[in-house]
């Protein structure tokens, strides 16, 4: 089941959709591209928020705005939170993990690594049971430098790539090395909209393998 662990189609609640129209037609590309499955990923910036009660409120009013006219019907509920100091002492902060799988996907800060970003990783995944899924991998080797990337590497996480790393040969010799250390990786679209950043996932299936693919699609089901 072609499923999309990353992307932002839920209307109004950041930089992603804007509207019901706009996200409806996400979901179209999304299903003549062949997803099956979409993983609602809006992003949760802690400093941001009121309050975690109302930012599941919100999600849940965007999720019903779409469910019923939505072309994939399999879209499940998660979050892209935003690795902030402190993030893991939120008081129920486990319910933007991806419903009922225990996977939470996580963005790192996009500046050089801290000790503290270990901290707040390992602090989620051992009293909350969280298993971590570091959103666009690739993305980091930029701003981080090579000690402490491969120090991300060495996590105990799923890493998640954007489709579009297919596209640039550094990406896809990181894909490369972290599938041969047998690495568990997923895909995703981080679809925003429908111009520069919208659903990329026929990039995606001219290029990867399908054992790599399927890897993908199967580990929401083996709720590591």
């Amino acid at each position: 089941m072609l499923t999309d662990y990353h992307c932002h189609i839920l209307p109004g609640m950041d930089d992603g959709a804007q509207d019901v129209e706009t996200a409806l037609s996400m979901i179209e590309l999304m299903k003549e591209q062949g997803v099956e499955r979409i993983i609602a990923t809006p992003h949760f910036y802690a400093h941001e928020e009121r309050s975690l009660t109302e930012y599941l409120l919100r999600r849940e009013d965007a999720y019903e705005s779409i469910a019923e006219l939505a072309a994939v019907k399999n879209i499940i509920l998660g979050a892209e939170v935003a690795i902030e100091h402190g993030i893991s002492k939120i008081h129920g902060i486990e319910q933007l993990a991806m419903e009922d799988t225990g996977m939470i996907l996580l963005e790192l800060p996009l500046r050089d690594y801290e000790d503290w970003i270990t901290d707040e990783i390992n602090t989620l995944a051992s009293e909350y049971g969280l298993k971590i899924v570091l959103a666009h991998i690739h993305r980091y080797r930029q701003y981080y430098s090579p000690e402490n990337f491969e120090r991300i590497l060495k996590t105990d996480a799923i890493f998640q790539f954007n489709n579009e790393a297919f596209l640039v040969d550094e990406d896809k010799m990181l894909l490369k090395q972290l599938t041969e250390n047998n690495c568990r990786i997923v895909f995703g679209s981080d679809a925003h909209n429908m111009g520069t950043r919208c659903p990329n996932w026929d990039m995606l299936l001219e290029e990867c393998s399908a054992e790599l693919l399927d890897s993908s699609n199967e580990l929401l089901e083996i709720r590591v």
